[in-house]
């Protein structure tokens, strides 16, 4: 992969930032009682999804031009308004002002993440899926079943944010969505669960076309699926959907050392940069 400056790092940036644009603005019609909205700040935008939600920060600040004073004063009353925590994406490549005024300002991490991206060829060719598993195109009708997949996948236990399904579901109506699911053929349902057919794994992505990259999400595999394959298989076909509409990289954004990651290096994903989300927590009221 081509050396990373901070332009295409403000494009690989873009794989956080517009999903979270686009739920905001899913959200406005779907659930306007979420109060989810996003608004521009120094060159990338902040989003709120709801109290509580893990959807809903601000990425993308300060690749254009340095961080100033007035931009945090802007980001905390966004989110302090509404009671909510001040959160912000900082990677290596953003200019450094953004965490000089973080530091000065109180900011504890809450998160880091690898960024690992992906050059795309739209001659390139895949192996078919495992089998006994069709991979096929998600359907709009599917949405809060492709949610619950993703769901049991990385809350087995339980303890999900509230209302999971429904947050997920609005990336069915994105524009430049796509989602895939594997479909478990007969003997291969009833072996794992007695079911005659079953939806065993999900994938989705986003295409953005401004700055030629897909932004991969939405993977999960309930257990009695696991180790067969399932998630390359979906994958790949993302990838090579990604390739024909013209996209040139890839982008997956994971914490270290997951089954995400390990999957995305196997098929030739290197690590971009790491990046940390800041927090701040609102005042007392």
């Amino acid at each position: 992969m081509q050396f990373v400056d901070r332009a295409l790092a403000r494009r690989f940036e873009s794989a956080e930032e517009m999903p979270q644009v686009h739920h905001a603005h899913a959200d406005q019609k779907m659930r306007p009682h979420v109060g989810s909205t996003v608004e521009p700040i120094a060159g990338g935008h902040m989003i709120f999804a709801g109290l509580g939600s893990p959807i809903g920060r601000a990425v993308g600040m300060g690749f254009n031009a340095p961080v100033t004073e007035a931009d945090f004063d802007q980001l905390e009353n966004f989110y302090f308004s509404r009671k909510a925590p001040s959160q912000l994406d900082y990677c290596p490549l953003t200019d450094i002002s953004l965490l000089e005024i973080a530091r000065r300002r109180g900011y504890g991490i809450a998160e880091l993440n690898n960024v690992l991206a992906r050059k795309l060829d739209p001659s390139e060719t895949f192996p078919p899926g495992p089998a006994g598993f069709t991979i096929r195109a998600g359907k709009i009708e599917e949405a809060l079943a492709f949610s619950r997949i993703v769901r049991q996948s990385f809350f087995p236990d339980g303890g999900e944010p509230a209302g999971f399904d429904e947050m997920m579901a609005p990336l069915f109506a994105f524009p430049g969505a796509i989602t895939f699911v594997a479909e478990a053929g007969a003997e291969a349902a009833a072996g794992a669960m007695g079911d005659s057919a079953k939806m065993a794994a999900t994938g989705a992505g986003l295409i953005i076309p401004e700055h030629k990259i897909i932004a991969l999400f939405g993977a999960g595999t309930l257990q009695p699926y696991r180790r067969r394959g399932l998630q390359t298989a979906i994958l790949q076909r993302r990838l090579e959907v990604a390739a024909r509409a013209g996209c040139e990289y890839a982008v997956i954004v994971t914490l270290g050392g997951t089954t995400s990651m390990r999957n995305a290096e196997r098929l030739g994903f290197t690590v971009a940069y790491s990046k940390a989300t800041l927090i701040k927590d609102p005042p007392p009221s």
